[in-house]
């Protein structure tokens, strides 16, 4: 499959479901050619003629995260070791690691995936990365990307002491930083900080243009609420470290599956059925993919695709991200869900001022605390206990705690000190901190 001139498609250059199942399909025999050459799937390709449609592939078992679990470290591999460009696992720290690979080639799939920007990347930005440069794929890929497009990047690593809150805002303020990539909850601890330090987060960065944001299921409140505290747009993005980019919102606001770069379908897990679109979860077949590739990859997460017209004219499915397969809790007779809490939280009236909160479900009562001003808190108390159960119909305790809680000034205000290592101190120095990086 390695193929230096091997052309992408690009944005534009199909008409219709026609077009795009073309595309898939032509390029379908050659990632399953390229996923025999694993150990784990020459193993469960064998002894029969390889997929070369899409209804020939849904004759294939599922690939869990169980699976890739199973065969670490590189039981998925499909070329050699010398081949490889990066390493990466996944968030989840239980038990044996979630192992993805890369190649170059990969990169230049991953990279243009992240790039596909309804508002565009541009050598005039300034990018401020703001999640884990670690074996997570997500700072890697979005400081590909915008290096692709040949923005400025400012690696601002969310797991590294050396990059406190006070110094995000300073950053963001000081170098006109243009564009950004976090988690959504990124965005509300920045503004909380941003007032700490005696900004306005809507006037005071005006080089801002707009919040690249995902990881996290987002609904339209909380979105809502992002923009309105910075004055830009927030646009989603979704995917996965052992998949890259596999949707992006489009002009028209809605999110597109990528799918001229991979097949999708719908799994319904309690039928065991398949389709192109409705409710269930998303399994991916990534079609460019070199150094590891996944056939019918389950991602557990539960969305609904749709392939109804979009005013944008990708010609593309479209996704709506409702979060991860079984995240849920019971109380009393009820599931309760983050997306659907959280809608309630961001949904109370913008005067009440409430950016952050936590929850715990208990068998007979569901327990929430939020912070919230002396001056609001009897209102968002009654307002958000109302919409419990209105929504959910069962009984809530909610608390209203003061500002500074949840998320401690402190944690938004301090320059932490953040030392080297090493061994000789002087008379009057702690050498306490001998050999410590913090």
């Amino acid at each position: 499959m390695t193929d230096p001139h091997m052309n992408l498609p690009r944005l534009g250059q199909w008409h219709g479901p026609e077009d795009l199942l073309r595309i898939q399909e032509k390029q379908l025999p050659r990632t399953v050619a390229q996923a025999a050459r694993s150990p784990f799937y020459r193993r469960r390709l064998e002894g029969g003629a390889l997929p070369a449609t899409a209804a020939d592939l849904t004759g294939l078992p599922l690939t869990t995260k169980q699976d890739l679990r199973d065969h670490y470290p590189f039981g998925m591999l499909a070329v050699p070791k010398a081949h490889l460009a990066t390493y990466h696992e996944s968030s989840g720290t239980a038990g044996r690691p979630t192992p993805s690979y890369y190649t170059a080639q990969d990169w230049t799939d991953l990279a243009e995936r992240f790039a596909r920007k309804w508002i565009g990347i541009s050598d005039e930005d300034v990018f401020l990365v703001r999640t884990p440069y670690a074996l997570l794929l997500t700072g890697h890929l979005a400081h590909a990307a915008a290096r692709l497009s040949g923005a400025t990047v400012v690696p601002g690593d969310n797991r590294s002491l050396a990059m406190p809150y006070a110094r995000v805002v300073r950053t963001l303020h000081d170098l006109g930083v243009t564009l950004t990539w976090s988690v959504p909850t990124e965005c509300l601890i920045w503004a909380a900080a941003a007032t700490a330090a005696g900004h306005r987060p809507d006037t005071d960065f005006p080089a801002l243009r707009a919040l690249f944001v995902g990881g996290e299921p987002l609904t339209p409140a909380r979105r809502r609420r992002i923009s309105r505290l910075w004055g830009v747009p927030v646009i989603e993005e979704y995917g996965s470290t052992e998949t890259g980019s596999l949707a992006g919102e489009c002009p028209a606001g809605r999110m597109h599956l990528w799918a001229d770069r991979a097949l999708f379908e719908v799994y319904d897990p309690h039928t065991g059925k398949v389709a192109q679109e409705g409710e269930g979860r998303l399994v991916v077949t990534p079609l460019f993919r070199e150094a590891m590739p996944l056939l019918r990859y389950n991602l557990d997460d539960d969305v609904v695709v749709s392939y109804d017209d979009c005013d944008c004219g990708w010609h593309l499915p479209t996704v709506q991200v409702l979060g991860r397969a079984a995240f849920g809790h019971r109380v009393g007779a009820a599931t309760i869900t983050q997306h659907r809490l959280e809608d309630l939280v961001f949904s109370l009236p913008e005067s009440h001022g409430v950016l952050f909160w936590r929850a715990k479900a208990e068998p007979a009562l569901l327990r929430i605390e939020i912070e919230v001003a002396e001056e609001h808190r009897r209102a968002a108390v009654a307002d958000l206990t109302a919409a419990v159960r209105s929504a959910f119909g069962v009984d809530s305790e909610v608390t209203g705690l003061p500002p500074g809680t949840l998320i401690p000034r402190e944690a938004l205000t301090a320059l932490p000190d953040v030392v080297k290592p090493r061994g000789l101190f002087g008379p009057d120095e702690d050498w306490g901190k001998a050999l410590l990086y913090y």
